[in-house]
């Protein structure tokens, strides 16, 4: 059970308070609620984009990552298609420093024509190291388009066109700042060795005085429902074919995300998983197989994966995949498989909240979700899981029909 406190500060920052005596660090972690979904077709990348621009340096702290190492910190941040989330661990004795820092890139971002000209050219090499230059780089932009055809999840984070950022100018990134990087717009957490009423107060110091943003108007679009497979075919020069197969799911916060996520797990997870054990182990068709989710806040995917062997036809691999999913579907699930899979989710979520940089994040995303109780109900709602519906969901989602299929072949 994890305990804390939540507040909202009269400018809409929401801010969670978790108290850890046990340790002389502290976290703080700044969750803003825009990521790849909240862009424009016309122009993508651009929450990516200020996660490298965020560190480039505010009106007080020109330097921000020299400052946070002489404070004996660390900071980071990642980018998805939901959300931007930035954090910094560092000692507790140092945490109003923390805050100045965050606060100080919230208010008074430095973004200058140079500040900007540096940054489009690191997200421009890394377009070019990781999607063009990487073996298997552009898979998940070729399955992310093949998957969705109106909603914006159609794009990976980096952008759907590397030259939106290329040809971007400075009015437009400010007022992108100006939009979504506002206090009622973001979600803090400070978790670690903190006196709750002296961490609230500080908030109150350095965030209470920052203007209120303009609400958020924000369109949902929902993905069609799918009733034509789809299937792609490309050629690269890669040490192995691979196949992908996806499959639309539900949102996150519908009782099917967790059927689902232990679906994937009853298929892949470990040496003694349905896959590994029949398809590389007893038929030798791929040497590397997996299932997972995707686990968007909205309606995700289903994906299958596997590595061919050098002799093995990609239609007898497809065919393979196809009918371990129709065996689930079809065949009644072993109780005790069932339990395996959901106990090994129940100690993988146990460790997930051991560090407090852990269950800062955690607890940002689960508010950011809409209900943050989650984070103590998220076992029991594993748990509650019945085999027939969790076959039923099997049911319903994995057809011929609904299938995305990306062969990924070698040369």
């Amino acid at each position: 059970m994890i305990e804390y406190d939540l507040h909202t500060l009269d400018n809409g920052l929401r801010v969670i308070l978790l108290k850890d005596d046990s340790t002389a660090l502290v976290s703080v972690n700044m969750l803003y609620g825009v990521g790849a979904k909240d862009e424009s077709p016309e122009r993508t990348g651009f929450a990516h984009l200020f996660e490298h621009l965020m560190f480039g340096g505010s009106k007080n702290f020109p330097e921000f990552d020299k400052v946070v190492e002489e404070n004996a910190g660390e900071s980071n941040a990642f980018t998805n298609n939901d959300y931007t989330n930035y954090y910094i661990t560092l000692p507790s004795t140092n945490l109003e420093m923390a805050l100045r820092l965050e606060s100080d890139r919230m208010n008074d971002l430095l973004i200058s024509q140079k500040s900007l000209d540096v940054q489009k050219n690191v997200v421009i090499e890394e377009y070019k190291q990781r999607y063009l230059n990487q073996p298997y780089g552009d898979v998940w932009m070729l399955i992310r388009e093949l998957s969705y055809k109106v909603h914006p999840y159609r794009w990976s984070t980096i952008g759907k066109d590397i030259s939106h950022i290329e040809k971007t100018d400075l009015e437009y990134v400010k007022n992108f700042y100006s939009k979504y990087y506002i206090p009622n717009n973001a979600i803090l957490c400070i978790a670690g060795n903190i006196v709750k009423k002296n961490a609230l107060e500080l908030c109150e110091k350095y965030f209470g005085k920052i203007e209120k943003g303009k609400e958020i108007q924000r369109e949902r679009i929902i993905e069609p429902i799918q009733t034509q497979k789809r299937e792609l075919r490309v050629k690269r020069d890669v040490p192995q074919s691979v196949i992908y197969i996806s499959f639309p799911m539900s949102s996150r916060l519908q009782k099917e995300y967790y059927a689902f996520d232990l679906l994937s797990d009853i298929l892949s997870n470990g040496r003694s998983s349905r896959l590994y054990n029949r398809l590389v182990k007893q038929e030798q068709l791929f040497t590397e197989v997996n299932a997972f989710i995707t686990g968007d806040v909205e309606e995700g995917l289903f994906v299958l994966t596997g590595k061919y062997r050098d002799e093995v036809s990609l239609e007898m691999g497809k065919d393979a995949l196809i009918r371990e999913l129709s065996k689930l579907s079809q065949e009644v699930i072993d109780a005790y498989e069932f339990e395996k899979v959901k106990n090994k989710f129940e100690s993988t979520m146990s460790f997930s909240q051991i560090k407090n940089i852990d269950r800062a994040m955690n607890l940002c995303y689960f508010e950011h979700l809409g209900d943050i109780e989650l984070i103590n109900k998220e076992i029991d709602n594993y748990q509650g899981l019945e085999i027939k519906f969790v076959q039923e969901v099997a049911k319903k989602t994995f057809i011929e029909e609904k299938s995305n299929i990306l062969y990924y072949e070698s040369k």
